[in-house]
């Protein structure tokens, strides 16, 4: 048995609505320190509820979530910001924002209120911009790049904010294909070199079977399962979670578990 205890961001018993409606209820989640984990699950089941619950974005009307033991509601906003970073799906920054401007950003919550960036302010910012290949970039106005680069500049915000846990809301919505895999194997490589513990929304079964080592599974309000993508991926949890059919073979690269759903004419045929 898993000692929840023992990881610096866990829920414990929280219940979260909006407008009077529950969206999940009597949720208990640990998560693991040092790894990827991705949340899964249809459409409106919650996932992106969970995550904004977990960085205090959103209150729980019962139960509390704990950051290294304490209770989160209760930690000034200064020490969440040093400790967890939030990227949320579909960042907005002013215009005519540079990459390296968005990046101090992300500095913020070490400085006094009008304290001026200091040389290891300015060394954590270049290291940021090092880590999400965007040093010959850092001049260039955000509206200025791709879909990809710009997801990477706020990437790069988020590891100058120098916290070791990382949230992310659909770090991969409105990219390509190519943009996408370039903002994962980006988390990927941050995860294995800087050790950060991630926590990302993820809407493909795909990634998520390839880029994370432990999967929540979202649905009807509550968490219905949780686990490695080897255990967790099968015909049986998509057909529940997401109401469809679907061949889970292994990838013949990888071996990690890949998801086949049945098109129209092959439920036809099934």
């Amino acid at each position: 048995m898993t000692d929840n205890s023992a990881s610096r961001l866990r829920a414990e018993n929280i219940t979260v609505g909006y407008s009077g409606a529950t969206v999940l209820k009597e949720v208990d989640l640990a998560i693991p320190d040092g790894g990827i984990t991705a949340l899964i699950g249809a459409n409106g089941s919650g996932k992106s509820t969970l995550l904004r619950t977990l960085a205090r974005i959103i209150q729980p009307s019962a139960g509390a979530i704990y950051l290294d033991g304490k209770s989160i509601a209760t930690m000034p906003g200064r020490a969440i910001a040093q400790t967890l970073a939030l990227l949320p799906q579909s960042p907005v920054s002013p215009e005519g924002l540079t990459v390296r401007q968005l990046c101090r950003f992300g500095r913020h919550p070490h400085k006094g209120m009008l304290s001026r960036p200091s040389r290891h302010d300015e060394e954590i910012v270049e290291q940021a911009l090092a880590s999400t290949g965007l040093l010959d970039l850092s001049e260039r106005d955000l509206d200025r790049l791709s879909g990809g680069q710009r997801q990477r500049a706020w990437i790069a915000m988020a590891l100058a904010q120098e916290t070791p846990l990382l949230l992310l809301d659909e770090p991969t919505t409105y990219l390509d294909i190519a943009h996408q895999l370039e903002v994962l194997d980006l988390l990927r490589k941050l995860n294995a070199d800087q050790g950060r513990t991630i926590v990302m929304v993820v809407h493909d079964l795909n990634h998520a079977a390839q880029y994370a080592d432990h999967l929540v599974a979202v649905a009807d309000g509550g968490i219905h399962a949780v686990g490695s993508p080897a255990r967790l991926l099968t015909p049986d949890l998509i057909r529940t979670v997401f109401g469809i059919e679907a061949m889970v073979i292994p990838h013949p690269i990888d071996g990690t578990p890949l998801c086949l759903p049945f098109t129209g004419a092959a439920r036809s045929h099934a």
